[in-house]
């Protein structure tokens, strides 16, 4: 990162009356060619390593900033180092950071508290007791739902205690267990940290991924809300992070928008004062959300299933589950090892039809291995891919009266039944769009069948998913089939004693944002060549020259509809 934004960002820091900064490196550029423009990279060469950050913020603000760096009780896992790493390995740096004036440490998300445990002693007894009074915060997750856990693991190298994990299976087809048992674990580990000695205030990090409701159950369990007559003798640090995407074959829970209207709580303000409150929330207001008692309750249900590629844009917690953004998350020489050198576009429909076939862990646009439910329609997505040459990137089958017990296909709570509309997102030549998908897509016969949209790169055209009323205004390059508000739910549930629960929609909105993300991959992707080679060249005329088309299936009852409608294109 250049000189100039880091000193722009700790002005304007200061000019907020921000104290606190935690310092980390974040990920590498890919490559020296990242650095097209000289002028953003001006004075880059100053911060390498998060210690020098630290050395620089102490050296301009003196003791002005709080500074946090980051710690890993399991060890820090990225590939820049050849050997697998433990808490021993990072030693070193860690205390190199601290003497170069680190205040205090924020761990990465673990579940093994005696990991963490062991991890604070080592810290405490390292290079002679050099610190031995450091602040070091434990970094904890709820568990919103089992595949969103395994996610977040799999991203951070987090061990799961076999326990837990044991826990979590036994409940993982009925997602109101999973939240019950993972309050019950969290409260757990709080309430073993608690118990250990500490030379300074104990207090907790807790990544909410804008989801208030677990939180505060949490801390209601664990006793960290203060009774009116106590003083709080537990700092209870709660910061809401997107961590991320869930962009692959699979599909993100969330919780119904069709009956939460905007609320004027779901926004900040502020006011005209010369002091800020950093109090925390009352026990009143934290039982209130906990309980889902009143407005700030009621609100608290956007995160009953969490929110991800396809939740609601509209929620505080839609977006990212990993906070990586637009990214391979990998490096060019593991990716350029994975997918090997492309040439031609019968060398990417191969990478995707291993995928499917299970030959490829992943492809840029998926997260891991594919699904138990992708599978279902492995056939039907291969076809796309072999027949029509267009490349599948999300998806799901048609469900008609599922049990939500079903091992695959069940969500939700136990005696409820699964309903779901197949859809599938793809990327198509331009051609291909305009001159055979989309003319059949508007026949008569098939028009009422399906809705649809399709984006061209929204960063070349000047379309932009922040334009929300881009039809409205002129912009053509954009094309649904339905007005920009209207909202497709594809998949839903019916629960003995609740109401209709709709977990997953399609609406404009998500795919705008989306749109700009995924055609953002085809470039982290293209970066991964040299400059002029047949690789680059070739992935850069797909992100130039490709559309991102969703289509979805209104039929559910019928297994094969929507597949039959685009074979027959």
């Amino acid at each position: 990162m250049s000189k100039k934004v880091i000193d722009e960002a700790l002005r304007s820091a200061k000019d907020l009356g921000i104290r606190n900064i935690l310092a980390l490196r974040g990920d590498p550029p890919r490559e020296e060619e990242y650095r097209i423009d000289s002028q953003d990279f001006e004075g880059s060469e100053e911060f390498v390593w998060a210690v020098d950050l630290v050395r620089y913020i102490k050296k301009q603000y003196g003791d002005y900033f709080c500074i946090g760096v980051a710690g890993y009780p399991e060890g820090h896992s990225d590939e820049s180092h050849p050997v697998e790493q433990g808490p021993k390995h990072d030693m070193p740096y860690l205390l190199e950071k601290v003497q170069a004036g680190a205040d205090f440490i924020m761990t990465q998300l673990f579940f093994d508290e005696s990991a963490f445990i062991s991890y604070e002693k080592l810290v405490r007894g390292w290079d002679g007791g050099a610190m031995k009074d450091t602040t070091i915060i434990p970094g904890l997750v709820p568990i919103q739902s089992f595949a969103v856990i395994k996610r977040l693991t799999q991203l951070s190298h987090a061990r799961m205690p076999q326990d837990i994990l044991k826990r979590l299976q036994a409940v993982k087809g009925d997602d109101d267990k999973v939240k019950e048992v993972g309050i019950e674990i969290l409260s757990s580990i709080v309430g073993e940290i608690k118990t250990t000695p500490s030379p300074s205030r104990r207090g907790f990090h807790f990544f909410t991924l804008n989801l208030e409701k677990a939180v505060s159950l949490v801390l209601e369990k664990s006793d960290l809300i203060p009774l009116p007559d106590q003083e709080d003798d537990q700092a209870i640090v709660i910061v809401d992070e997107h961590l991320p995407s869930t962009n692959g074959y699979r599909k993100s829970f969330r919780s119904p928008s069709s009956r939460r209207p905007s609320s004027p709580h779901n926004h900040i303000t502020t006011e005209s004062r010369t002091t800020s409150s950093l109090e925390p929330p009352s026990r009143a207001t934290e039982l209130a959300i906990s309980h889902g008692i009143g407005s700030l309750g009621r609100e608290a249900t956007w995160d009953d299933y969490p929110n991800g590629r396809f939740g609601d844009a509209r929620s505080p917690a839609f977006g990212e589950i990993d906070g990586y953004g637009t990214s391979l998350h990998q490096s060019p020489t593991a990716a350029r090892r994975k997918w090997g050198s492309p040439a031609s576009h019968a060398d990417i429909s191969q990478l995707f039809v291993k995928h499917l076939k299970e030959e490829l862990d992943q492809v840029p646009w998926s997260e891991g291995p594919l699904n138990a439910e992708t599978l279902l329609i492995q056939p039907q997505l291969c076809r796309l891919i072999e027949q029509k040459g267009w490349w599948s990137i999300a998806s799901q089958p048609a469900a008609d009266g599922i049990k939500s017990a079903d091992p695959i296909l069940g969500w939700g709570p136990k005696g409820g039944f699964i309903f779901q509309k197949a859809f599938v997102e793809f990327w198509i030549s331009a051609s291909d769009w305009h001159s055979i998908l989309k003319p059949h897509l508007l026949k008569a016969e098939i028009k009422p069948l399906v809705s649809w949209y399709a984006s061209p790169n929204p960063n070349t055209t000047g379309n932009s998913s922040s334009e929300l009323n881009g039809r409205a205004n002129g912009m053509s390059d954009f094309e649904g089939s339905s007005p920009a508000d209207s909202v497709n739910s594809v998949t839903w549930g019916s629960f003995p004693g609740k109401e209709i629960v709709s977990p997953t929609i399609i609406e404009e909105m998500s795919f705008r944002a989306w749109a700009e993300e995924a055609f953002g991959i085809w470039r982290e992707w293209e970066r991964c060549y040299a400059v002029g080679s047949p690789s680059r060249e070739l992935i850069k005329n797909c992100r130039e020259n490709m559309w991102l088309v969703n289509v979805i299936g209104h039929v559910y009852q019928e297994p094969e509809g929507l597949w039959d409608i685009l074979m027959g294109a």
